[in-house]
């Protein structure tokens, strides 16, 4: 089989039989562990990028229990989704894994640029993208940002090469909410749409199995803001693209002890006139939640952790770290996705594998607690 499915994905659940129950869970398609890797990596300039290597840190993951892979075609010019290939083809053909067992995300909107990074990043932009037709001037909004159709259609299909697959399992609109400001609301609605087409197209292709939106501030922020997104809009795009049976199934957004609003800040009104956040508003349309950023980029860690939060996390015996992936992993996300590249902390992460998942009532008595972190 060419993408995960729920009898590949609840069999290799059973491999990791000492884990609590509550690790994983099931969406009424796959079974997703309650923690993912990503391969995310910031300040794409830096040297250490051109040196490091997800690779083991995926075979690590797959390993351990993790068997959801977060990646998108710009990380790192490429080389995440290349890396990601490389181990996945390499355990499949060892037997270690199986390809059904496996819930592989990417996403498609930046312009990835392609690894070393080039000497003239506009040239290249002019060469692989204007000239040859999958965009013109006026859709690349800021020079990194595009939504036409062809050009997302090439995003899947060089991700698919990339990661050596014949289907991504969730593929995501990336952060279309970059481009407001540069156009209007409508204007973006319209491209969503029309984005969704072609991801139902490529869903009957066999390319992709759901897609969704990964967003960064847009569907957090309050409705007036210039880069709000509107998940009911995003809903009824879906519908028009893809009809009652479409593919618009995930939304990922970040959530963690610092950036709540998806748990906590009713900013989504939804289709009986009234505000929910922005989790609860995914349920009422049954669209899965994915936790992005539980660490927030390490910056959680500028000081030692309230006791109190390892003592409503059930985490007092382990690291702040693990603390905030328990948090992260607890308030409803079917998945929280962290990054690593060092196979040990991979390791350390899994460690929650054995802890069951704190209680809405800690979740609730611990965002309450303005000065925990």
């Amino acid at each position: 089989m060419s993408h995960a499915t729920k009898e590949g994905t609840f069999g290799y659940l059973k491999k990791f039989g000492s884990y609590s129950k509550d690790f994983y869970r099931f969406n009424g398609e796959l079974f997703f562990p309650s923690l993912g890797i990503g391969t995310y990596k910031p300040e794409p300039y830096k040297e250490d990028n051109y040196i490091i290597n997800f690779g083991e840190a995926i075979k690590s993951a797959l390993r351990n229990g993790i068997n959801f892979i977060d990646t998108a075609i710009n990380y790192r010019y490429q080389m995440s989704e290349r890396e990601i290939g490389e181990a996945l083809a390499q355990m499949i053909e060892e037997g270690e894994i199986k390809r059904n067992e496996i819930i592989i995300t990417s996403k498609a909107g930046f312009i990835p640029l392609d690894f070393p990074f080039p000497d003239n990043p506009y040239g290249w932009i002019k060469e692989n993208i204007i000239e040859t037709g999958l965009a013109t001037a006026d859709e690349i909004v800021i020079d990194q940002h595009c939504m036409s159709p062809d050009y997302l259609r090439w995003s899947c299909e060089q991700s698919l090469n990339n990661l050596g697959l014949d289907t991504i399992d969730v593929f995501f609109l990336h952060n279309p909410e970059t481009q407001l400001g540069y156009v209007d609301n409508e204007t973006l609605y319209s491209r969503i749409e029309v984005a969704f087409k072609v991801f139902e197209q490529l869903r009957t292709e066999g390319k992709i199995v759901s897609y969704g939106i990964a967003s960064w501030n847009g569907f957090l922020y309050e409705e007036d803001h210039a880069e709000y997104l509107s998940l009911s809009k995003v809903v009824e795009m879906a519908r028009s693209a893809g009809g009652d049976d479409h593919g618009f199934k995930y939304l990922q957004s970040p959530f963690n002890l610092a950036k709540h609003h998806a748990y906590s800040y009713n900013n989504q009104c939804c289709d009986d006139g009234l505000y929910y956040p922005l989790m609860h508003a995914c349920a009422r349309y049954d669209i899965n939640f994915l936790g992005s950023s539980p660490l927030l980029q390490k910056n959680l860690f500028k000081r030692p952790f309230s006791s109190k939060i390892g003592e409503l996390m059930q985490t007092d015996k382990l690291s702040d770290v693990a603390s905030a992936l328990q948090f992260a992993r607890s308030a409803g996300a079917i998945c929280s996705i962290f990054g690593a590249v060092n196979p040990a902390h991979v390791v350390d992460n899994a460690i929650l594998g054995y802890v069951p998942c704190a209680s809405t009532g800690a979740i609730n008595t611990l965002m309450n607690e303005t000065n925990a972190v």
